[in-house]
This record gives C-alpha cells, sequence and structure tokens, in this order.
C-alpha cells in the first residue's frame, strides 16, 4: 500500500483543474479558457485499485493499492492585486507539503518567459517532480517528442504526455505518481473525497458561471460569497443564497444585463450544475453587489477562504 501527497503545480490555464477532475472522477475544481480560475487549494482524495482476477463465483475482485491526496493549486503567474499574491502563495507554499509535485505543462502552446521562471521556481525545490504535457490532443505528435526532450534537460526523469479533457495517458500517469509515493497506511478514509465545505462548492459552481457568460476583465474582478446555505428540506429542496461582488459601479449592470438578462441566465446554468453536483432539487438566489477593491481587502479575502502568510 502506497499513500501520500501530490500538487498539481503550472501557470494559468494550463489544464491543472480539468486533470484532477478527471483523476478523481468527479467535479471538484471549477473549469473555464479564462486563466486564473481557480483561486483555493483543492484537496481530491483518489483510492488506486488494480484487479484481482476472477473470483471463484464472481466477478473480477479489486485491490486498494495506493491513496493519492491531490492538492489542485491556483496558477503560478505574476501577481497584481493582493488577491492574486495569495493565490500564488498558495501553490508555491504546497511545494513544501508534499510528496511529489506534478508540474503541468500546456503542451499545445509555446514555452516562453513564464514557464522559464516556473521551472527557476521549481529548481529551489528537492521535493521528486513530475512533468506533465498537458493538451497533447490539440498537438502535433511530431511536436512532442522535441518538446520532451527539452524538458528532460530541466532535469525531469519522469515526463508523462497526457490529455486531461480526453483522459489519454492519465491512467499512466497515476501509476508513475503512485511509484513515487511512500508505503504507508491511506491519510483518508476510502469514501474521503474532499477536504472543502459544501459552501465552497456553491460559491464555485456561480463563480463558474459568471466566467462562462462575461468577458474582458470583469471575471476576474468578481467574487461570490454565500450569504445563507440551507439544506434539503422534507420536499428534498435546496436553497442557497448568494452575492455576486464586482469591484465598480459600472460594471453592475452588466452582470444584470438588460432586463435582468444576464443574472438569470448565469443563475440558472449554475442552478442546474448545483443540482447535479448535490443530487437535489436547487432553489437559487442572486444578488450583485459593488464592494469597491474588493481585491486588495485582506479581511475580504480572508472571509474567501485565501490563506495568508500573515496568520502563520
Amino acid at each position: 500500500m502506497k499513500s501520500g501527497f501530490v500538487a498539481l503545480v503550472g501557470r494559468p490555464n494550463a489544464g491543472k483543474s480539468t486533470l484532477l477532475n478527471h483523476l478523481v472522477g468527479q467535479k471538484l475544481a471549477i473549469v473555464s479558457d479564462k486563466p486564473q480560475t481557480t483561486r483555493n487549494r483543492i484537496v481530491g482524495v483518489k483510492q488506486v485499485v488494480r484487479p484481482t482476477g476472477q473470483q471463484a463465483n464472481g466477478p473480477t475482485g479489486q485491490q486498494v493499492v495506493g491513496q493519492i491526496v491531490f492538492l489542485d493549486t491556483p496558477g503560478v503567474h505574476k501577481p497584481l492585486h493582493r488577491l492574486n499574491v495569495r493565490m500564488v502563495d498558495a501553490a508555491l507554499e504546497t511545494l513544501s507539503e508534499v510528496d511529489v509535485i506534478a508540474v503541468v505543462v500546456d503542451g499545445s502552446e509555446p514555452s516562453g518567459g513564464g514557464d522559464r521562471y516556473l521551472m527557476d521556481l521549481l529548481k529551489k525545490s528537492k521535493t521528486p517532480q513530475v512533468l506533465v504535457l498537458n493538451k497533447v490532443d490539440l498537438c502535433n505528435k511530431a511536436s512532442l517528442l522535441p518538446r520532451l526532450a527539452a524538458y528532460e534537460q530541466e532535469g525531469f526523469t519522469d515526463l508523462v504526455p497526457v490529455s486531461a479533457l480526453t483522459g489519454e495517458n492519465v491512467e499512466r500517469l497515476e501509476q508513475v505518481l503512485l511509484s513515487h509515493l511512500p508505503e504507508g497506511d491511506p491519510i483518508y478514509p476510502d469514501d474521503y473525497l474532499t477536504d472543502q465545505p459544501e459552501r465552497f462548492f456553491v460559491a464555485e459552481l456561480v463563480r463558474e458561471q459568471v466566467l462562462q457568460q462575461t468577458h474582458d476583465e470583469l471575471p476576474f474582478s468578481t467574487a461570490v460569497l454565500v450569504d445563507k446555505f440551507e439544506e434539503q428540506d422534507a420536499k428534498g429542496l435546496m436553497r442557497f443564497y448568494c452575492t455576486i461582488l464586482v469591484e465598480r459601479e459600472t460594471q453592475k449592470p452588466i452582470l444584470v444585463g438588460k432586463a435582468g438578462a444576464m443574472i438569470k441566465a448565469i443563475g440558472t446554468a449554475a442552478r442546474k450544475e448545483l443540482e447535479k453536483f448535490f443530487d437535489a432539487r436547487v432553489f437559487l438566489d442572486l444578488h450583485v453587489k459593488v464592494r469597491e477593491g474588493w481585491r486588495e481587502d485582506e479581511r475580504m479575502l480572508d472571509s474567501l477562504g485565501l490563506p495568508s502568510k500573515k496568520r502563520k
């Protein structure tokens, strides 16, 4: 039995959250085409099993051979706001807390200054590292070998090309990561999936739809607060009351939309995702509030669950 912690680390939009969701087999991290979608460190636990062969009077059995605790982290980037400073801090602090670092790189984009910055940061860590070249479904296969060779020169001994979207080679990645983990008992019970509270997923699934439905600067200057969370009632209905924060008065009418069309579209799409996640009927109430400079407000960032070095 092997068990341990694996950090998914990379630049924004490398596909870390899609990879986490595929690895654990459930949507734990929201996904969008906007960079910096992931703001919090998200834990996902995977029980690794292998078949044990045909049973005497039944189907093929399974044996648990390992438990991998994945930590999806915010993308490493140059921070412009206190919000982004905390996001990058959360990613970098994770490096010293895990057994293996899975360095996720977007294989469909050429390497640049951002990749160089990330590689230089990782060289300071003594934690074993596996290079994960993601989005190979979007790549010319002939271009993969020289790209992998270049990363081999960076000192990576394990390089695994994958597609988090299609699942190509993800099982191979799982086995490589497991091989680096120490032997030991499971860290969590076998039915444990994540340490995030349900309120977190309500806020994130609403924010996902804000990201999907809006454009330009607006997605980056919004946040979602869960004001009230009501468990299932006798009729199987859950009720959530949320506030979407924006930074400027001019952003509020954009988010509300003409005759409330935008906020209605966000609410309808978010409610469908929430019903799927909780497997229950959902009533969702959304309001938009202006909070100037919230990305620089330490107390607001605390309420959003973003870690602060100050408190350590």
